[in-house]
């Protein structure tokens, strides 16, 4: 089979955000009298859009949030990114050696994403190839985000690779008639539970094991 696409998540696959995400989520909640734990952000969150979050904390705590929660939480975010943030380990590297084109499809904001890229780096590097679920009318695990990267990227879904940390993403390439691998090297799944797979999804948390596990998709060869 022909792999001639990769699409990337952002959050927790090309940038190690998800700690600095939950930790300010769990403190602005604080301030609000609302309790979360990091596993709890994980397990609920993860993968998932700002909007979404905050409509299932309004339903699981029976109370609202203010007018300006998600814009803060989003200023102060930005503001641990630029002082915090770095690759995930071994990306840069990685990427520089990708033998096909690659692209971002991400639940975050156009704005969040954007900073990432330039906090990174690699703003110019995917400068035209960032599709956000602003786009479409129904994120993950919904198909419809990775659709649209493949068919603004000119590839069939079926040859396309979506590289994926959450359940949601996940799923979403799968709905999408993609092939899925799951990184697991970001600081927020280290030490935590595995997270649950569909069968026939290889797991890997190192990029130097990524070329391999990309051969082994193009040739076919069996999952151990």
């Amino acid at each position: 089979m022909d792999i001639d696409l990769i699409i990337f998540d952002c959050d927790g696959v090309i940038a190690d955000s998800e700690v600095l995400s939950a930790q300010v989520l769990i403190e602005q909640l604080g301030g609000l009298g609302i309790a979360m734990t990091p596993a709890e952000v994980r397990r609920d969150f993860l993968g998932r859009s700002f909007p979404t979050v905050a409509q299932t904390i309004r339903q699981r705590f029976g109370q609202p949030l203010p007018d300006r929660f998600e814009a803060d939480y989003r200023a102060r975010l930005l503001d641990r990114f630029a002082a915090e943030l770095g690759p995930t380990p071994g990306f840069m590297a990685m990427l520089d050696g990708l033998p096909v084109p690659g692209c971002i499809a991400t639940s975050s904001s156009p704005e969040r994403v954007g900073r990432t890229l330039e906090v990174l780096g690699l703003a110019d590097r995917f400068a035209g190839r960032v599709f956000t679920a602003s786009l479409v009318r129904h994120g993950k695990p919904a198909p419809d985000l990775f659709l649209l990267a493949a068919d603004r990227m000119g590839c069939a879904p079926a040859n396309t690779l979506v590289i994926e940390d959450s359940s949601p993403g996940i799923a979403a390439g799968l709905a999408a008639g993609m092939h899925v691998l799951h990184y697991a090297g970001g600081a927020h799944l280290r030490g935590a539970e595995p997270t649950p797979l569909p069968p026939g999804i290889r797991s890997f948390d190192n990029w130097d094991q990524f070329f391999q596990l990309l051969a082994d998709l193009q040739e076919g060869a069996p999952i151990p």
